[in-house]
This record gives structure tokens, C-alpha cells and sequence, in this order.
């Protein structure tokens, strides 16, 4: 009786189990045939254009950014008067820019000569004996003896004495020219060691050999340098004399790298000397030197002056205005740009009481105008005063340029 109710049991338990296992199997084969709804299939096209609807929605935000009303600030008039707010038109404008900066006089390079020996000697009398004194081509500068210089002085009085004594004797026609060549050849050397023609023929009228010979100047100026001293021994290349011509001069000035763009030859400068108060030189750019200054970031102009009364003088130091024409530039007062560093901020005037800020591109800067390149236009109204303050209360109020700046053209 207990094995059968046992087996029962068992029995009861396995159908259980069956069944459940049945009704499993049911519900899963049932869910891999059903078909799926419009909720659980994937929204028609979204495969394929999730890219381009994406894009659509950027471009509309696009859009949208661009057409919003620019932001204003609303100043009431009472206290426009308060902080002492000015406006201004912007318009088309004669610029002119004036260079202010500071240059030195300088001898002209194109005039200074350098005598220097040409034999081995030494010098028995000194004429030129004192730096800045003022010569002539043809002074005399220095006496020399030189045994070089006297050995070859007898070489040409005992061919020239040969010569004179062959006159009327037959000799032999090729050793004629070779005394002809050699007696050229001894005159043409004295006269490379800078011996004049005068020497020469003073030498052939004596026949006798000169103990000195004189050095002459072979130009005209003023002594700026000396090294020959009385009694020293000189050798060939040794520099006795830097003779410069003072009457005319250079002025060197310096002007910085960001003006050079300005700068051409020709251009019109007027000088002022502090040691002569009252009187005012004008030259034009004559070169504008090809370098910088590595430690100043200046460039060099050269100018050119006369000096025929020798009032000038070398290493004076001038105050030089160097006067630029622009041209018409579209332009509004310097006070009226706000530089924040990173960008320049005008504030338009909208209507009464009503400023936006605007972000501008600004060019040169001349006669206490702005050059605008982009952002304005001819005819617009700007704060021509008291910017930073009405830029502070911008800040306050969160009033800000734009993003990506206002794309006005300069439009007349």
C-alpha cells in the first residue's frame, strides 16, 4: 500500500514538472514568431539619415543664433551726463600720421678718405698735427726719410743722367728702349708711393736725391682721426690720417619695427637741434637700412643735410617728425576703440539711451583716430567717451559683443 502511494507521488511530481516545462516552451516559441510592432521597429529612415537630421537641427540652431537681436545696454540720459558719455559719427577721413623720434649726426661716409703710408720711413716733420683741423687737397701732412724711398730717387737720377749723356751717340736701338722702360718704370714707382709730379720734376732739375719727401693730402676735409706722431716709424698699410668732409653730414634715426611698414624713401622729416633752439632742418628718407637692432627692434633711416656754415657737427643729437600721408580712411576717435587684449569693442549707439557692443578690426592709428578695416560703417554713431565705464556696466548686465564678431563691411 505505501510502495503505491509512493509511486504516486512520484508520478504526480514528473507530470508537474512536464507541464511547466510545456507551458515554458509555449511562451518562447510564441515570442520568436510574433511580429514586430510599430512601437519596438526602428523609426522609418532612421538607420540611414540619423547623420543628416542631426546636421539640420545644427544648422537651425545656426540660424537662430544668427537672426537673435543683437544684445543692447540702456543707459538713461541723466546718467549719460553722469559719467560724461560723448558720441561720435564714424566717416571717411584724411589721415596723416607724424613719426616722432630722436637721431644723430654722423660724417658722411661716402666722404672720408684714409691716408696711410706706402714705404717703410719715418716721419721727421708733422704739419697735420692736431685732430679736427681743417685741410685742403695739396696741404702738406708729413715730412718722411725713408732709405727705400731715397734709393730709388738715385736709381732714377743715374738713368736719367745715363739718358741725357747717350743723346747723340750711336747705341744699340733695343738697349735704348730697355733704358727708356727702365727709367719709365723707376718714375712710375715714385710716383705710387704717392710722390707728385712736382716732387719729380724738382727732383730732375736739381739731380740731387731728396733726403724727405713731403706727403700731401689728397683731399679736402677735416683731420677726425691721427695716429702719425713725430719721429715714429711707419710701414706700408700703417693708417696715419681719417680725413672726413664735413660739408655734408648724415642724420641716422631710429624708427621701430611695427612703423617701417609706413616708411619710404623720399618722405619728408624735420629736424630740431637742442643746441641751436629755434631752427628747424628738413630732409628727405634718403635710405632706409636693410637690418634690425636686435636689442632696441629699430631700423635705421639715413638722411642728408648740408652743412656749408660748419654748424653741425658730428654726434649732435636731432628730434626728427616724420611726416606719413594715409590717405581717406574710414576711421573713429582712438577713445571711442576699447582694446580688452584679445579683441576691440566699440559701443554703437542703437538709439537714445541705447548702446551696442560691437566687435571691430582695427588698422593704423593716426592724429588720435582709428582706422576701421571691419565692423562699422560710414554714418554709424559711436561712445566716443567714457567707454570703459560703459563697458563695466555691460559686464554688470552680461551685455556682450556677438559671438564670431558683427560682419558689417566699410560701406560709405
Amino acid at each position: 500500500m505505501n510502495r503505491k502511494l509512493l509511486l504516486g507521488v512520484v508520478g504526480l511530481v514528473v507530470i508537474t514538472a512536464l507541464a511547466i516545462t510545456a507551458y515554458s516552451l509555449k511562451d518562447r516559441i510564441l515570442s520568436w514568431s510574433r511580429p514586430q510592432t510599430a512601437a519596438t521597429q526602428p523609426a522609418a529612415g532612421h538607420q540611414n539619415h540619423g547623420t543628416a537630421g542631426e546636421s539640420q537641427t545644427a544648422k537651425d540652431d545656426q540660424v537662430q543664433a544668427t537672426e537673435r537681436q543683437a544684445p543692447t545696454l540702456e543707459i538713461a540720459s541723466e546718467k549719460q551726463q553722469m559719467i560724461g558719455t560723448q558720441t561720435a559719427d564714424v566717416s571717411i577721413r584724411p589721415l596723416r600720421k607724424i613719426l616722432r623720434t630722436t637721431g644723430r649726426i654722423e660724417a658722411d661716409e661716402q666722404k672720408i678718405a684714409t691716408i696711410n703710408a706706402k714705404f717703410e720711413g719715418w716721419i721727421e716733420r708733422l704739419y697735420a698735427d692736431t685732430t679736427g683741423k681743417t685741410i685742403r687737397r695739396g696741404d702738406p701732412l708729413a715730412d718722411f726719410y725713408s732709405p727705400d724711398l731715397t734709393a730709388t730717387q738715385q736709381e732714377y737720377l743715374n738713368l736719367l743722367q745715363w739718358k741725357k749723356g747717350s743723346d747723340g751717340r750711336e747705341i744699340n736701338p733695343l738697349v735704348a728702349r730697355d733704358a727708356d722702360n727702365i727709367l719709365a718704370a723707376a718714375r712710375r714707382r715714385l710716383q705710387l708711393w704717392d710722390i707728385s709730379d712736382e716732387q719729380i720734376r724738382r727732383l730732375e732739375e736739381t739731380g740731387k736725391s731728396m733726403r724727405t719727401m713731403t706727403l700731401y693730402s689728397p683731399v679736402n676735409g677735416t683731420i677726425v682721426q691721427k695716429n702719425a706722431v713725430l719721429g715714429m716709424r711707419v710701414m706700408p698699410g700703417d693708417k696715419l690720417f681719417d680725413v672726413a668732409d664735413l660739408s655734408t653730414l648724415w642724420i641716422i634715426a631710429d624708427v621701430y619695427e611695427q612703423d617701417l611698414d609706413l616708411v619710404r624713401v623720399g618722405l619728408p622729416a624735420r629736424f630740431t637741434i637742442s643746441a641751436m633752439p629755434g631752427k628747424t632742418f628738413t630732409a628727405p628718407v634718403e635710405y632706409i637700412y636693410p637690418t634690425l637692432a636686435g636689442e632696441t627692434r629699430t631700423a635705421k633711416l639715413r638722411f642728408r643735410i648740408g652743412n656749408a656754415g660748419m654748424n653741425l657737427r658730428p654726434q649732435m643729437f636731432t628730434s626728427m617728425e616724420l611726416i606719413i600721408n594715409l590717405g581717406r580712411l574710414l576711421s573713429v576717435p582712438e577713445d571711442a576703440v576699447l582694446d580688452t587684449g584679445e579683441r576691440r569693442i566699440v559701443y554703437v549707439v542703437r538709439s537714445e539711451g541705447e548702446f551696442e557692443p560691437r566687435e571691430v578690426r582695427t588698422g593704423v592709428q593716426a592724429d588720435g583716430f582709428v582706422e576701421i578695416l571691419e565692423g562699422l560703417r560710414s554714418g554709424d554713431k559711436v561712445a566716443a567717451s567714457a567707454t570703459f565705464l560703459i563697458d563695466s556696466e555691460a559686464q554688470l548686465k552680461g551685455v556682450r559683443p556677438l559671438s564670431g564678431g558683427h560682419k558689417t563691411h566699410n560701406l560709405e
